[in-house]
């Protein structure tokens, strides 16, 4: 498979405390990895240093093949990487469709209005929220938002999808409908992703690889069989 996150020796602190330390991690062509660890320990911090929201202390990061360290060629790989923020981001004051609308508008890929509509209609049939289309963030409930998040995303068509905590404060059967929408996007899109969660059902469901981070460094990887299968206590201890 093709690699195209490629990150080493990536470094972050802050106030003197180590949150990243020496990490190492690729992503894959058509991978979902999930990252799991404790609340706090630099999860969220990993996947804004990969499009720099936030600036590492040292190490490399690659996206694609281009070094994302360079400020040159920064803008022009988040055109290739979707952002899933945590509670969605969405902009209160705009439509779905206006919500939708901002990023085609911005990243100026097409000035076409006919072609950013067909755009916006068919991310929305895909993730089944087409009769949302002229509602407002506030009539929306949390699994709906998410779902607009995430069709703001596709609808740049990007190669890696990174999602912070996309279940979080939903209830059980929408956060597993938000789980294997995330399989969908993959399958369909064809994109990679790394997944930020405490929600194990999630990363069962999501992942084709499990990293658990802790102490500021990955100790352990493999799949969701071979972690949960465990005799490490310590590993175990995430999937019970």
């Amino acid at each position: 498979m093709k690699e195209i996150i490629h990150i080493e020796k990536l470094t972050k602190a802050f106030n003197d405390v180590s949150i990243l330390k020496d990490i190492d991690l690729s992503l894959y062509e058509g991978e979902n990895i999930v990252v799991m660890g404790k609340s706090g320990i630099g999860k969220t911090v990993l996947i804004k240093c990969i499009v720099r929201l936030i600036e590492p202390d040292s190490g490399s990061i690659e996206v694609l093949g281009e070094n994302v360290l360079d400020d040159e060629k920064l803008n022009h790989i988040r055109q290739k990487v979707g952002f899933l923020f945590q509670g969605g981001a969405l902009y209160d004051s705009l439509s779905v469709r206006e919500n939708l609308e901002f990023p085609l508008t911005r990243s100026r890929l097409t000035k076409d209005k006919k072609k950013m509509e067909q755009a916006i209609i068919e991310v929305l049939e895909n993730i089944g929220l087409i009769d949302a289309i002229d509602k407002m963030p506030s009539e929306l409930s949390g699994g709906m938002k998410k779902r607009i998040a995430l069709a703001r995303t596709l609808v740049l068509n990007p190669k890696i999808i990174l999602y912070d905590e996309p279940t979080t404060g939903l209830d059980p059967i929408t956060a597993r409908e938000i789980s294997e929408l995330i399989v969908d996007v993959q399958n369909k899109y064809n994109t990679a992703s790394i997944i930020i969660t405490h929600d194990v059902k999630c990363a069962e469901i999501t992942s084709n690889r499990i990293a658990i981070l802790r102490d500021a460094h990955f100790f352990a990887q493999g799949n969701f069989e071979e972690l949960h299968k465990s005799k490490d206590k310590e590993i175990h201890a995430y999937f019970n």
